[in-house]
């Protein structure tokens, strides 16, 4: 019975290794993920996008309007025709989590939604010859404070997927938890969104952007914020599961000590 008893110390100590080394995961809402003895499910939340009071401005002053694109919905208060935005914000709900799990912490790195925003300008012969830009399917790199879009734009720009849109500022709320069984819920706050020259340049491209807009949209250093609420449920196995996992390691143990003799 010692060779059985030294052979199973040996076994959970590959087991405790393999539990000590982080994983990748996605997690995705309607599926679950399973590592290490969890269970992660139950994928719900919004993140939403405010724009914030310079780019409101700039939209009233280039005549360039906003719509949501489903599945995110829209919410905006003042218009064009009223003399300009009050607010605009466009909640898209949470379509993956990625991140890592060491067997005691998960660790979100990438938030993906889905849906997003369309920006159509009309021609004032000022600011801008009309064109549309829809920005969708965000997916924020917690790690690279970087915020990824697809871009559909006017004036020969077409599809562009997973541009780096805007650069994060500063990152508020946990982006790490402990494993505990139950809803674990997460609130953060992007805030300080400052564009990419390379997202810059399809944005004059696609709303036609002329030369009496430029230095407008130029001076703009926050486009906004982005405000996120994203819950999942986890559970670890009965302890039948842990005692029928207790049996297959003796088992294998005891094999190798006939084998041995």
């Amino acid at each position: 019975m010692k060779f059985a008893l030294k052979n199973l110390v040996v076994a959970a100590a590959f087991v405790a290794a393999g539990a000590a080394n982080a994983a990748d995961l996605t997690l995705n809402a309607g599926g679950s993920v399973t590592d290490q003895g969890w269970t992660v499910s139950g994928l719900t939340g919004s993140g939403t996008l405010s724009f914030s009071p310079l780019l409101l401005q700039a939209l009233y002053a280039g005549s360039v309007d906003v719509a949501g694109v489903d599945p995110a919905v829209a919410t905006i208060v003042g218009s064009l025709a009223d003399g300009g935005f009050v607010s605009i914000d466009a909640a898209a709900p949470i379509t993956s989590l990625t991140g890592s799990f060491d067997g005691t912490t998960v660790t979100v790195g990438q938030v993906a939604t889905a849906g997003g925003a369309l920006q159509t300008a009309y021609a004032d012969d000022f600011t801008n010859s009309g064109g549309s830009l829809a920005i969708t399917n965000l997916r924020v790199d917690l790690g690279a404070k970087i915020v990824y879009a697809d871009l559909e734009g006017g004036n020969g720009v077409g599809l562009k997927q997973n541009i780096a849109l805007w650069n994060i500022a500063n990152i508020s709320g946990p982006t790490s938890f402990a494993a505990v069984q139950g809803t674990i819920t997460s609130v953060n706050e992007l805030t300080g969104l400052s564009i990419t020259s390379e997202a810059f340049g399809y944005f004059t491209q696609s709303l036609g952007i002329l030369a009496g807009g430029l230095g407008v949209l130029e001076s703009i250093t926050d486009y906004g914020s982005i405000s996120s609420t994203i819950t999942v449920t986890a559970s670890i196995p009965e302890p039948s599961t842990y005692a029928l996992m207790g049996v297959g390691l003796l088992g294998v143990s005891l094999v190798a000590r006939r084998r041995a003799k």
